[in-house]
Order: structure tokens, then C-alpha cells, then sequence
């Protein structure tokens, strides 16, 4: 609609009118991290006004706990790492780093204050169209809310749509004795202020061997239990890969071993499993995370959940209920703040008369361990269960020039094309700076790219990215036969 137009009114089931412009709606957002703060701007640039209510600290998992500390965490472990251990030592000499945890602790929260501030709650301060109401919301009904406030007492809030965005928490396994004990969830890991000389870790995927690698980079002596292998989920060639490097690097890796008993005395944890004892100063518990609906009262409103307590929501992120949406890691999408955030700002469309869904064929994801694990589109396997024959080629790091220039090798690149037709389907890598290179990857695979038309393209000499090229090109030649930068 042209702007300079009068708005056309539009009649909402609650009997309530609003303005095609979002004008005159009032929306409520629970939470306030990536997808509520991206629904709640969008919703405001249409004209709506806005109720964001937060019972903790604005910003949610990601600036806070999650995505942004474990970063730069994770980032001093590779500096320690580097500093004491690299394919050049021999020209260029190695010490050991002195960790001062406690000063690394310090600008690692110091950064995630400024993100904050920048990002979230100055944002909010600085829109007159977003209020900010601190409390813990459950539904009334359909229509409202009701929000006990920090400050005490209740308040009860009307809305004429509402978008629930409470993200999740650590989940915690029902293993005897875990509960009674200290244990460390990644809050408390990324918090904590000192490197503990031995630490297990429960936990086979993201958070826990991201955070397993960096404890071990800054001193730690580390212990993984893995009850099945490594990314259970992704191509088995991932998991091996990254076993081998954790070991490569006095990582213990215990596969297919499950901690029957926990016990905690004299500042020692003692895990009982299959294979024997494993001791330890600290445990970690990383297992995956569960979803923030407990405490809503869902069926007030008539939301459905599914059998993990994730919020149902169709690719337009409507719940069940009339008027309701629900967006991010509360809701049965992938878990990835990027997809809470586009959600979210979907969300917002619709909410203000909009129509748009959302497309989840074509995601990436970026595992920070050294070397990151990259992935998008389809497995072999994934794509066998879909019922597609495919044609996978698979290329070493040592095949590309600049893993050989770096001296790191460790890796591989596997590209999965749709057999006869050649289309591109699926890319997973294991590299460093994986995580830069996929998005090329996720590209060609939206474009319905060949392999063939994806090894005709050109790539900068002398970057990691080329690996993908020189891959599409071993499913026609041998690409140790070529000159280096060969077309």
C-alpha cells in the first residue's frame, strides 16, 4: 500500500479494528532475545505498538549465555592454542601462555554488555512504539495475558496478537546423583572463573564439544562421553574426523559409554559407566536443550505442543490458537538464533496483515570447534530416506592449496549431487573456517546449481572456499593431476 493513502481498516477476530499499516494493533512479544527482538522491530516499523515482557535479563540466550560469550571464549582458547603449539614452531618458537581467567573472563562480559546495550536494550529504550514490561507471562486466554511482575503484584494485558519467543534452557538427563551435585550447564562453563585441571563433559554435539575443545586448549584435561559416536545425526565421516582430531589433541573421547551414577564428595566428581570410573574436578553437561513452555498455560489459549514440549507452528509461525505465533527455539524449528531471528521478523509480517512463510530447505550450520563442521542440505543418508539416488565425492584438505599453504590439512569437503542430474543437494565440511566457506555452498544449492556448473565457476586462488570447486571437479577428473589454480 502506498503510504501517502489512508489506511483501509480491517476487522480482527477479537472484534478490534486496526489500519493495513500494523496502525493502531497491539502486540505483545514474551521474551526478548533474537526472535522477539526481531518480530518486536519489525511489528513497530509497521505501525504496530508493541508490549515486549521479559522476566530476566533482556537479550536472551544468544547475547547473554550463548552464541556471543562461548566466541569469544572459544577464541582465546584458539589464541592459547596457537601460542603454545602451531605448524610453524620450528621457525617461529612456542610457549606456553599464562591464562589469567578471571582478566579473559572480564572482556569476554565486557563484550557481551556492549552487544547488549547495543543490540537490545538500547534499541528497546530508543523505539517510542515497543514498551518493555518486566515479568514472567502466562495466558489468560486467547486475548491476554497475565504477567506477574518483578517488581510484585499482576498485571493483565490484552492483545490483538501475540508472539511467544521464551526460547529454551539446558536440558539435564536423569542420571542418578546429577542433580545433587554442582554439575555446570554451559551458563555456569561460560562463567566460570577458573580452568578446572580436570573436567568431564556429557555430550556428543554442538555446545559440548565446542566447549570440551576450549577448556582442553586452555588447560584443562578433558574427558568426553559420548553415548553413541560423535554428531550422531551428521554424515559418520564428521564424527570420525573430529574424534580424531579431539584425540589428536590428549582429548579423551569415550564412545558408546553412558554415566550410570554420579557422585560428588571432597570437591571430586566420580562418574560410574560401562567402561569404568571417570574422575573429575568439574562436569559439564551438555545434551541438548529444552524448550521454555512450562509455565505459560498453553491450553488457556488453546496452543498445541508436541511431544518434547515445542510449540506446533506452521511455516507462517502461527500456533494453534487465533492470533497467537510463536517463533525460535520455543517452537519445533531448528535451533539457531539466525532462524529465530528471520522467524521472527516473519512473524511480525503476518501478525500485521501480512502473508509470508519461511523456507528451511536451505540451512546452514556452523559447528565452532577447530576445525569448524559446516553443513547444509542433505546427507546421503538423509537424501536415501527422501527417496533420491545420489552421486557424493568427498575431497582431503591436503587436495586444497590453501590448507597445504597454511601447513593444516585436517578436514575434508564432501559435495552430494543428485544422481543423473548432477544438482547440488548437500554439502558437509570439516575445515577451518568451514563456517565461511558454507554459505557459497548454500547458494549454489538455492540456485539449483550442477555440480558441473559449480566447477566451472571462479574462485579466488589461495582460499579455503576453493575446496568446493576443486570437489565438483573430482566427479569428473583427478584433481591431483591438475596445475594448481587449473580452470
Amino acid at each position: 500500500m502506498n503510504m501517502q493513502d489512508s489506511p483501509t481498516l480491517v476487522t480482527l477476530d477479537v472484534g478490534k479494528q486496526f489500519h493495513e499499516d500494523g496502525s493502531g494493533l497491539h502486540i505483545a512479544v514474551i521474551g526478548s532475545g533474537g526472535a522477539a527482538m526481531a518480530a518486536a522491530i519489525k511489528a513497530a516499523e509497521l505501525g504496530a505498538r508493541v508490549t515486549v515482557i521479559e522476566r530476566g535479563t533482556i537479550g536472551g540466550t544468544c547475547v547473554n549465555i550463548g552464541c556471543v560469550p562461548s566466541k569469544i571464549f572459544i577464541r582465546a582458547a584458539y589464541i592459547a592454542h596457537l601460542r603454545q603449539s602451531s605448524p610453524f614452531d620450528a621457525g617461529l618458537s612456542a610457549s606456553a601462555p599464562r591464562i589469567d581467567r578471571r582478566a579473559l573472563l572480564a572482556q569476554q562480559q565486557r563484550r557481551v554488555d556492549e552487544l547488549r546495550q547495543a543490540k537490545y536494550e538500547g534499541i528497546l529504550e530508543g523505539n517510542p512504539a515497543i514498551a518493555v514490561l518486566r515479568g514472567e507471562a502466562r495466558f489468560k486466554d486467547g486475548n491476554s495475558l497475565i504477567v506477574r511482575l518483578n517488581e510484585g503484584g499482576e498485571r493483565t494485558l490484552a492483545f490483538d496478537r501475540c508472539l511467544i519467543a521464551t526460547g529454551a534452557s539446558p536440558a539435564v538427563p536423569p542420571i542418578p546423583g546429577l542433580k545433587e551435585s554442582p554439575y555446570w550447564t554451559s551458563t555456569e562453563a561460560l562463567a566460570s572463573e577458573a580452568i578446572p585441571p580436570r573436567l568431564a563433559v556429557i555430550g556428543s554435539s554442538v555446545v559440548a564439544l565446542e566447549l570440551a575443545q576450549a577448556f582442553a586448549r586452555l588447560g584443562s584435561k578433558v574427558t568426553v562421553l559420548a553415548r553413541h559416536t560423535l554428531f550422531l545425526r551428521e554424515d559418520p565421516a564428521i564424527g570420525e574426523a573430529v574424534t580424531a582430531i579431539f584425540r589428536g589433541e590428549g582429548i579423551e573421547v569415550l564412545e558408546h559409554t553412558l554415566a550410570s551414577l554420579i557422585a560428588y564428595a571432597d570437591d571430586e566428581f566420580v562418574l560410574s559407566t560401562g567402561q569404568g570410573e571417570v574422575r573429575a574436578d568439574k562436569l559439564l553437561v551438555a545434551t541438548g536443550r529444552q524448550h521454555n513452555t512450562g509455565g505459560l498455560n498453553l491450553e488457556a489459549a488453546g496452543i498445541t505442543v508436541n511431544a518434547q514440549a515445542a510449540i506446533r507452528i506452521d511455516q507462517a509461525m502461527r500456533t494453534s490458537a487465533p492470533n497467537i505465533y510463536a517463533a525460535g527455539d520455543c517452537t519445533d524449528q531448528p535451533q539457531f538464533v539466525y532462524v529465530a531471528a528471520a522467524a521472527g521478523t516473519r512473524a511480525a509480517i503476518n501478525m500485521t496483515g501480512g502473508e509470508i512463510t519461511f523456507d528451511l530447505s536451505v540451512m546452514p550450520a556452523v559447528v565452532f570447534t577447530d576445525p569448524q563442521v559446516a553443513t547444509v542440505g542433505s546427507s546421503e543418508a538423509q537424501a536415501r530416506l527422501a527417496g533420491i539416488n545420489t552421486a557424493s565425492r568427498t575431497l582431503t584438505l591436503d587436495n586444497v592449496p590453501r590448507a597445504l599453504a597454511n601447513f593444516d590439512t585436517r578436514g575434508f569437503i564432501k559435495l552430494v549431487a543428485e544422481a543423473g542430474s548432477g544438482r547440488l543437494i548437500g554439502v558437509q565440511v570439516v575445515a577451518p573456517q568451514a563456517g565461511e566457506l558454507i554459505q557459497t555452498a548454500v547458494i549454489a544449492i538455492r540456485a539449483k546449481m550442477t555440480v558441473q556448473e559449480l566447477a566451472d565457476q571462479l574462485f579466488p586462488y589461495l582460499t579455503m572456499v576453493e575446496g568446493l570447486k576443486l570437489c565438483a571437479q573430482t566427479f569428473f577428473k583427478d584433481v591431483k593431476h591438475l596445475s594448481c589454480c587449473a580452470g
